[in-house]
């Protein structure tokens, strides 16, 4: 098969003929119709996020896909199945801790690298092998534009990050990092899983106003001053109300102080999620005041990705169309192209733009 194959961090991909993909037991091997490029690729295959891929490597994170071949464990998958390949890979031998890998992109402590070194490669390619648990089917209607469906690669993270906060129908959530592309996507999932209204805080006003104009007075944009004491004010207001959860998905970038002063918004008893990467690059770590959260009993958790299940269910609010996909902006390139892909994702990383690699058409 054909793959792009990262031989070294600073290189561009490189785009060569590699053995195809095996499947034993618990395997499926699919060919790859539309994989997402994040906006953040181009700092992964630098070096400058210091992710612990292994070169040579075929990177990539998840995509949809059409079954190629199944292990004999599978009782349900069948050849030409159009599916969803789950980059987040977990160990199957502890159950209460398991080790996760993000398969073809990154992985966590000794356990993740050691299933990284077996589930090396990602979906920049023809053809992928994927952990039968990790393949999910999709409705026929995502054959008709699997490249705007490799967006669900994007979305499932943050809906993954308000179920671990038991975000409820009616509630207020406030999004810290709402104008970035993961953070425009928690407003959009969010709203479609019922919340009241949504606080939008950012500085960049254009994609504020992007966010009322597309889901109305649900969103509560507020333009951020960098104070943060005036700025804490602002969103409490902007609620209409109690902030009853707050989820943080601020990049690296920023500092911790923005992420401290949105989690500080949220209500007695309220819960603030983290999921960025605050910190990650070295800078500030998040201070929270103890007295603050033990006396307003406010619960603070990390998240990072999404349980298994959290597949299923982003794939039936898109099905549904209680998320919609239409309004996306889908730019594609064929595997030829990756490096330019790469680019054009780092250019065009907005609210709702998308940038996918497509190694096989879709037929």
């Amino acid at each position: 098969m054909r793959a792009a194959v990262l031989t070294g961090f600073g290189t561009p991909l490189t785009v060569r003929q590699v053995p195809d993909p095996g499947a034993g037991g618990g395997e499926v091997v699919v060919e790859m119709l539309a994989a997402c490029v994040p906006p953040y690729a181009a700092e992964v295959f630098s070096g400058e996020r210091n992710y612990p891929l292994v070169p040579p490597v075929v990177p990539g994170v998840g995509g949809v896909g059409r079954v190629v071949h199944v292990g004999p464990d599978a009782t349900r998958l069948r050849s030409g199945d159009l599916v969803w390949c789950d980059s987040t890979v977990r160990s199957r031998d502890d159950a209460l801790t398991p080790d996760i890998t993000l398969q073809g992109w990154s992985s966590r402590g000794e356990g993740g690298a050691r299933l990284a070194r077996y589930l090396h490669d990602g979906s920049f390619a023809e053809l992928m092998r994927v952990p039968t648990e990790n393949v999910f089917p999709l409705p026929a209607t995502a054959g008709q534009d699997p490249a705007r469906w490799a967006a669900l690669g994007v979305h499932v993270i943050p809906y993954g990050g308000l179920l671990a906060g038991g975000l409820e129908a009616g509630e207020t959530l406030l999004v810290s990092g709402a104008t970035g592309n993961l953070g425009s996507s928690a407003v959009a999932v969010a709203l479609a899983m019922g919340a009241g209204r949504v606080v939008a805080p950012g500085r960049n006003r254009a994609t504020l106003d992007l966010l009322a104009d597309r889901f109305g007075p649900r969103v509560r944009p507020v333009p951020l001053t960098g104070d943060e004491a005036g700025d804490r004010a602002a969103m409490s207001a902007a609620g209409d109300g109690p902030i009853d959860m707050v989820i943080d998905l601020l990049p690296p970038s920023a500092p911790s102080s923005a992420a401290r002063t949105a989690a500080m918004t949220v209500r007695e008893y309220g819960r603030v999620v983290l999921m960025g990467g605050v910190g990650m690059l070295g800078g500030d770590d998040l201070e929270l005041p103890y007295p603050w959260i033990m006396r307003n009993s406010v619960t603070v958790r990390g998240q990072w990705m999404y349980p298994r299940t959290a597949n299923a269910g982003i794939i039936r609010l898109l099905a549904s169309g209680a998320l919609d996909l239409a309004p996306e902006r889908v730019r594609s390139f064929g595997l030829d192209a990756v490096n330019d892909a790469i680019a054009y994702a780092a250019a065009h990383g907005g609210p709702f733009d998308r940038t996918t690699l497509t190694p096989q058409p879709a037929g």
